[in-house]
This record gives structure tokens, C-alpha cells and sequence, in this order.
């Protein structure tokens, strides 16, 4: 059965509770992935300090995943519109990445 197109709209309501509106600070993101979902590790490296720590682990259903790419994309072309082009680095600061932390596959 298909959906009414005259039915009422429902709103999905969306709750920021102060903790998560701090937010976390991340200039490192380490994905992998599943046949059944992407997981993204948000990470904080600082200058001179040989260990960093997972601040936020995200897990996506791939389609979730794809969304997310065509809506990061999206973003970035409004901000480099506005503000211009965001420069690349083309040297990586980080030193090599070892990932320590719980096996298997999600």
C-alpha cells in the first residue's frame, strides 16, 4: 500500500542536550567498515603527544553513510561559496597511525 500524499506531515522532534551541544573537537577521523555498516572514529592528536584517544565513535547503515558524503559535499560547497576555497594541506602532520582497541568485525 502506498503512503496518502494528503496525509498530515509527521515532525520529527530533535533533542541537543547542553553536554552533546558542546560537542567534541576532532582533526582525525579513522573509518571502516562492514558489509552492513560504516564506522567512524573521531579523533583528537596533539602536537608532541605520541597517544590519542577516540573522542566519538559514529556507526552508519550505508545508505546513512551516503547521505552523510552528499551532505557533507553540499556543505562544503556553500561554505567555500561564502568564505572560498578551503586550503589542503599537502604534507600529513600526523605521525603513523596504530589503531589499539577491540578486534573483530562490527
Amino acid at each position: 500500500m502506498e503512503p496518502d500524499p494528503n496525509a498530515p506531515q509527521q515532525q520529527l522532534q530533535i533533542e541537543l542536550t547542553p553536554d552533546v551541544a558542546e560537542g567534541e573537537y576532532s582533526n582525525l577521523v579513522m573509518i571502516a567498515h562492514s558489509p552492513e555498516e560504516f564506522i567512524l572514529d573521531f579523533i583528537r592528536v596533539m602536537p608532541g603527544v605520541p597517544k590519542a584517544r577516540v573522542k566519538s565513535r559514529v556507526v552508519v547503515t550505508p545508505s546513512h553513510a551516503k547521505r552523510l558524503l552528499a551532505a557533507l559535499a553540499d556543505n562544503i560547497q556553500r561554505f567555500e561559496a561564502q568564505y572560498g576555497e578551503i586550503a589542503q594541506s599537502q604534507q600529513n602532520n600526523f605521525p603513523g597511525v596504530a589503531f589499539s582497541g577491540p578486534g573483530g568485525e562490527a
